[in-house]
């Protein structure tokens, strides 16, 4: 039989990076065993909230490039046939009525038990199980009913999913088994921890796909983070495509202990993914970023300062406070001590010919020298007067690419001026 596998998400909300995780090994297993990953949106209503979570649910997914098989079911539409399997077993005495809800009869001896593909052996004591409700006073199925039902309805062979659902197991099982359902593989992945070694959550940072997405994160890099959370295919390589991780995916390779989400780390790898794109790449990546997030600076301009950042910054959302002095002007971070530097400067920039990036740090160097300053103490007041900044892309082509008039109005009159110009003549 064909693998098929489902992720389930609940609209309730942004998308967590936990389930996404627990997405994405469903998605490798599928893509690697040549089998289907379905979405099912587990809603029970249709408000306006379920239906913008429903789309941001996936919208994320097509972001990380998580394509799913068929159409996008949802469980409000299985809502009718949950409740005609819950009579007949009703019917059949393995349910009972409560108070208007309809309940399980769970068994009172023996064990439950599965073959974990990540965890191994597993027993439940049936004396543990409680008669679990099936559908609620108002209608409304459980998530333990409709769930193991709809695996059913889909023909899902492995059900991959996060370990706090262990517990749930031994519940599906028993109805399963009840309704004379094929029993899917369960595998249960790990969790994901902060750095504190506590389940992820807002306090440790960005928790959800829109906020890694807001912050400048490459899908690309994110994915290849989180496949390396909780799997590794050996003990060194870290960088690897999307058709590498597919190849290479096994549940044989999961582990069983939590991983740790450690933010540097993926902001190491964006970093390396970000250096490796092709310049023209690179520059789309970035002006649709800025658009994106709202930026109106000019194409153009950005796709110019493009090159000058890309060794640089780590995640896209670095380039506003990096590299925004070449948009706007930018007040210096603390006060200028001109000293003789910044007048000569001007003069110095006012005769260099061509205004390009080498004759202009030739200039320059020449005039650190004739001051008897070290090229650091020459360069660092034109700079700050320049950029507001000690740290920026490299100064002489920032001074070419701002332009010779631009560049010494800056440097002229760093004390005046900077909080109402208009900005940079280069754009």
């Amino acid at each position: 039989m064909a693998v098929r596998v489902r992720f389930a998400p609940s609209p309730t909300g942004f998308l967590h990076i936990g389930s996404v995780h627990t997405a994405l090994f469903n998605w490798l297993f599928a893509r690697h065993e040549g089998g289907e990953f379905l979405l099912r949106i587990e809603n029970t209503d249709t408000s306006r909230e379920v239906e913008a979570a429903t789309d941001q649910i996936q919208e994320s997914l097509r972001w990380l490039g998580l394509d799913w098989d068929g159409e996008v079911t949802f469980q409000l539409d299985r809502m009718p046939q949950a409740q005609e399997v819950a009579n007949r077993l009703v019917a059949e005495e393995k349910a009972y009525e409560d108070d208007g809800a309809i309940r399980f009869r769970m068994p009172d001896e023996g064990a439950t038990a599965w073959d974990d593909l990540i965890l191994g052996r597993i027993e439940y004591p049936n004396e543990k199980l409680e008669d679990v409700v099936l559908v609620r006073s108002d209608g409304r199925p459980t998530y333990n009913f409709v769930s193991p039902l709809e695996d059913m309805l889909d023909g899902i062979t492995d059900v991959i999913r996060a370990q706090d659902h262990v517990p749930n197991t031994p519940k599906q099982l028993q109805i399963l088994a009840a309704i004379g359902a094929e029993l899917p593989r369960y595998a249960h992945v790990p969790l994901l921890n902060g750095p504190d070694g506590k389940k992820l959550s807002k306090r440790h940072g960005a928790i959800t796909v829109e906020e890694f997405r807001a912050a400048g994160f490459i899908p690309e890099a994110l994915l290849n983070y989180l496949a390396l959370l909780g799997w590794s295919y050996d003990d060194h390589t870290e960088v690897m495509s999307r058709d590498e991780l597919i190849q290479r995916f096994s549940l044989e390779r999961v582990g069983k202990s939590a991983a740790t989400f450690d933010y540097e780390k993926l902001i190491h790898l964006n970093g390396l993914y970000l250096r490796t794109l092709p310049p023209d790449e690179y520059a789309d990546r970035l002006v649709a970023y800025l658009r994106e997030q709202g930026y109106d600076w000019h194409e153009d301009l950005v796709r110019k300062v493009a090159p000058l950042v890309q060794e640089k910054i780590a995640t896209l959302g670095e380039f506003p406070g990096f590299a925004r002095f070449f948009f706007e002007r930018v007040p210096p971070v603390e006060p200028l001590e001109d000293g003789a530097v910044l007048p000569v400067a001007a003069e110095v920039l006012a005769q260099v010919e061509p205004f390009e990036a080498a004759t202009i740090e030739a200039a320059l160097r020449e005039l650190a020298e004739r001051l008897g300053l070290k090229p650091r103490q020459a360069f660092q007041p034109i700079r700050l007067a320049l950029t507001g900044s000690k740290g920026s892309p490299g100064l002489f082509e920032s001074l070419e690419l701002l332009g010779r008039d631009e560049s010494i109005a800056r440097i002229s009159a760093p004390g005046s001026g900077f909080g109402g110009a208009s900005g940079s003549s280069a754009r």
